[in-house]
């Protein structure tokens, strides 16, 4: 088609088409390498006089946009379904039982953190967090831990190269310390974190989970204390569980104790497990198992943070998280927790 020709034409054909190949084929004739129209005539410019080339190839650059978004547009109402075609085949059935989304949940230990948070909140008690590097004064010093005990020694404890008496606290008791700096007593407090040890087999880890309790007021005893913690366990892990109170020591409490419980024995758990479960680390139903430190709280701790141990006293206790985790799902062994196998996780 020479320059100058009605284009018109190819609009008419473009608005015709019906389907993708009629549709094709008018684009074809307009812009074939070849032998498209609109190809040839832009070719042939250059036998257009120089004095009327200008605007000849204006108009046919007008032309080739006009056309093109013509047939873009054609091409995007041919791909979209009428309206009588989509009433047919785009039905929504709203009976239908569509399947479950997954979702996903917390880890184990961060669960069962919250859940201790709630039962001792229900006590009264404040949660305390601190922080995981420490100094020494307040991860020893402050708590009556002398020089020479084997807690400093670096077989237990990891401590910070290069900076002096700094290192990763081997317990929470250190945050009970920062509190009775803060508050003054009666006061009630939990402080649940990581912790970290130079420990690792079937039931030790370098990193893992505490939660420590400290009660002090003018009247508060042993009684209390158990009273306390026996809820807290019956609560937390098993509601039929058992309770014995030994001594113990530990250097931040007097006097210290260690308090066992057991649970009984099904006769299924007892055929099971036996002693393959002992062996493995983990307790078997119907054996005392000691779960936790405790006592009151030694008069040099509460001097140390300026408390006056004639006019106030209290008790203090640790519990291992992994541990009471242990008991309560029967895990032999603590290194699951931290493994990341989505075969064990997806049980809780």
């Amino acid at each position: 088609m020479e320059p100058g020709s009605d284009w018109s034409s190819y609009l008419e054909k473009i608005a015709a088409a019906n389907n993708e190949a009629a549709l094709a084929a008018v684009e074809q004739a307009l812009f074939g390498r070849k032998a498209g129209a609109l190809t040839l005539a832009l070719g042939a410019l250059k036998d257009v006089p120089p004095e009327e080339r200008k605007n000849v190839a204006a108009d046919l650059n007008d032309w080739k946009k006009k056309l093109q978004t013509a047939i873009d547009a054609k091409r995007a109402a041919l791909s979209s379904p009428a309206d009588s075609e989509l009433a047919d085949r785009d039905k929504l059935d709203v009976t239908l039982s569509l399947p479950e989304k997954p979702r996903g949940h917390l880890h184990p230990i961060p669960e069962f953190i919250r859940q201790v948070e709630k039962v001792f909140g229900r006590m009264g008690f404040d949660v305390a967090y601190g922080p995981e590097i420490e100094e020494e004064q307040y991860n020893f010093n402050l708590l009556n831990i002398p020089d020479d005990h084997p807690a400093r020694d670096t077989q237990d404890t990891f401590w910070i190269k290069d900076v002096p008496n700094r290192l990763l606290r081997t317990q929470t008791s250190p945050v009970q310390i920062h509190y009775m700096k803060e508050y003054k007593p009666p006061f009630r407090m939990i402080c649940p974190g990581k912790v970290y040890r130079k420990d690792a087999d079937a039931t030790h880890s370098p990193m893992f989970h505490q939660f420590e309790g400290l009660m002090i007021g003018k009247d508060v005893n042993l009684a209390n204390m158990k009273a306390v913690m026996e809820t807290a366990v019956r609560e937390l892990i098993r509601p039929d569980a058992e309770f014995r109170f030994r001594t113990g020591y530990f250097p931040f409490v007097e006097p210290g104790l260690e308090m066992d419980m057991r649970w009984p024995a099904t006769a299924l758990a007892s055929a099971v497990a036996g002693r393959q479960r002992e062996d493995a680390g983990h307790p078997t139903e119907g054996a005392w198992l000691e779960v936790c430190g405790c006592g009151m709280v030694h008069p040099n701790v509460l001097k140390n943070v300026g408390i006056d141990s004639a006019k106030w006293q209290g008790f203090a206790f640790g519990f291992g998280v992994e541990r009471m985790l242990m008991i309560k799902h029967r895990i032999p062994d603590l290194r699951a927790f931290y493994e990341g196998d989505l075969r064990f996780l997806q049980q809780f």
